[in-house]
C-alpha cells in the first residue's frame, strides 16, 4: 500500500493558508477518487482507496504542522503494509506554482519535515514540494499562515489540476522517474 500525506494545520482558520497546500492536495485527490478522508486514527484523518491501480492511504495529520511526524510515524508503524509514502508540503524557496519531487534531504527549515525526520530518524523519504513563494516584506510565520491573493488563485487551481497526474505517476513509476520527468 502507498501512503500520500499532505501536510497542514487542522482547523477552519488555517484551511486556505499557504501552509495547508498539502491538505488541499489530499482533498483534491480524495474528491477525484471518491475517497473519504474522515477516519480518525493515529492522530490523523485517513481514507483508503485506489489510485493508479494501487491501494492508497490518504493522510491529513491533525497534530498541527510542527508535530506532523508523530502522526506519520504512528501510521507507518500501525500499517505494516505501507511499502512507500510521499509527503506533500509547501516550500517557500520555490516560486509560487513550481513543484519539485525529492527523494531525501534535510528539512530546509520546514518544521513539519523536521518533525517527520525526528520521528522516523531518517531523512530518506519521498517528497512533493509545492512552491508558495516568499514575500520579503513579511516574516516567515505570517507568510505561511496567510491566504493566497486573488491574483494567485489561478496558479493554485493549476497546481491542484495536476495533483492527480503527479501522484499517479509517482505511484506507478516511483520517485526517480518522477524527479526526471517533472523537476
Amino acid at each position: 500500500m502507498k501512503m500520500i500525506v499532505g501536510l497542514g494545520n487542522p482547523g477552519k482558520e488555517y484551511e486556505k493558508t499557504r501552509h495547508n497546500i498539502g491538505f488541499m492536495a489530499v482533498d483534491r485527490l480524495a474528491s477525484i477518487y471518491g475517497i473519504s478522508v474522515t477516519k480518525k486514527e493515529c492522530r490523523a484523518l485517513t481514507g483508503k482507496g485506489n489510485i493508479a491501480g494501487q491501494q492508497v492511504l490518504l493522510v491529513k495529520p491533525q497534530t498541527y504542522m510542527n508535530d506532523s511526524g508523530s502522526a506519520v510515524g504512528q501510521l507507518i508503524h500501525y500499517y505494516d503494509t505501507i511499502d512507500d509514502f510521499i509527503i506533500i508540503h509547501d516550500d517557500m524557496d520555490l516560486p509560487l506554482g513550481k513543484i519539485r519531487f525529492k527523494q531525501k534531504g534535510s528539512a530546509g527549515g520546514h518544521n513539519g519535515l523536521k518533525s517527520i525526520i525526528a520521528h522516523l530518524n531518517s531523512q530518506t523519504f519521498d517528497r512533493l514540494k509545492i512552491g508558495i513563494g516568499h514575500d520579503d516584506h513579511n516574516n516567515v510565520i505570517k507568510h505561511v499562515l496567510s491566504g493566497f491573493q486573488k491574483d494567485e488563485a489561478p496558479i493554485i487551481e493549476d497546481i491542484m489540476s495536476h495533483i492527480d497526474e503527479w501522484c499517479s505517476f509517482w505511484i506507478r513509476e516511483g520517485i526517480l522517474a518522477s524527479m526526471n520527468r517533472y523537476n
